[in-house]
């Protein structure tokens, strides 16, 4: 794909696989896809998730890279499939979606080798730890915190609560001293929402934990080493983000960072569509000297 100049930047955004009646849909809450939208300034697009294993025979996700200057993944009800951690069988009731697994666990590594611009909130913030080998507490909020913390408390929501309250500002993250989130926010502190029955048990070797709530939860992390912005933050950045100073922040800076991207990605394209123009000319030049005969 050429990278036209003048259009917005391109972010991709797996979909969940949710049932609607008897048949299976592809979907992407709206509040997500606003907020690429709205705040990061780039043109989000919905990437389905494959229904069958990668063929080897095909670079599925250089496909990806060719269409998206940078990737968002959003939240969902359903969990990572604890067989990718070797976790223990999920409970009944509770909502697994092996194929939007079986896209991102794959896709995160692969944005990061290739340096395009991945912010994961929520279940993406846990794919994030999965993808790099770590592990997820299942049921949180049933499991003690770590030595010298608070005690653990409950971070999910009250689903009988109206939106505005389940997604109003739950618990305190301190954030690293002199940590990439505390450069960019500004602050040591921040007030987020908190809606997950799921979290970080072993972090991943390759993710640094960069903001965690009072019981330890880890609630912000950065690929460790990664080239450019690979970012995850457990809570919910994008609900309401035109009322809220930190999540304008982060979406801000991830769009700066996929325009940057998208900047890159055209100038490297002009760069090979010139070379291969030099060469074809070059070529039929000689074709066509007028000293050769026949």
């Amino acid at each position: 794909m050429t990278r036209t100049s003048g259009r917005r930047p391109i972010v991709g955004i797996p979909c969940d696989v949710k049932m609607l009646g008897p048949h299976p849909f592809h979907a992407v809450g709206e509040k997500y896809i606003a907020a690429v939208d709205g705040c990061a300034e780039c043109q989000p697009i919905l990437l389905p998730v494959p229904r069958e294993p990668f063929d080897e025979a095909r670079d599925h996700l250089t496909e990806l890279f060719d269409l998206c200057d940078g990737i968002f993944l959003p939240g969902s009800h359903s969990n990572v499939h604890p067989d990718e951690y070797d976790g223990t069988a999920p409970r009944e009731g509770v909502l697994i979606d092996r194929q939007r697994d079986a896209l991102t666990l794959k896709l995160i590594r692969a944005c990061v080798d290739r340096a395009v611009p991945l912010f994961a909130v929520c279940r993406g913030f846990q794919e994030l730890n999965v993808a790099y080998g770590g592990t997820l507490h299942q049921h949180i909020h049933e499991v003690p915190s770590d030595p010298g913390y608070e005690p653990r408390f409950d971070h999910r929501e009250n689903k009988d609560d109206p939106l505005d309250v389940q997604y109003g500002p739950a618990h305190a993250v301190m954030l690293e001293e002199d940590g990439i989130f505390e450069n960019l926010l500004g602050t040591r502190t921040i007030e987020v929402n908190s809606l997950h029955g799921q979290g970080i048990a072993r972090l991943a070797d390759g993710l640094i934990a960069q903001g965690r709530a009072a019981d330890g939860t880890i609630e912000a992390v950065e690929v460790r080493g990664a080239k450019g912005f690979a970012l995850g933050v457990q809570w919910h950045p994008e609900w309401k983000y035109w009322e809220n100073p930190v999540s304008q922040k982060l979406f801000r800076a991830f769009g700066d960072a996929v325009r940057d991207a998208a900047a890159a990605n055209a100038d490297k394209e002009r760069v090979v569509s010139h070379g291969n123009g030099q060469r074809e000319g070059r070529q039929g030049r000689e074709r066509g000297r007028p000293d050769q005969v026949a």
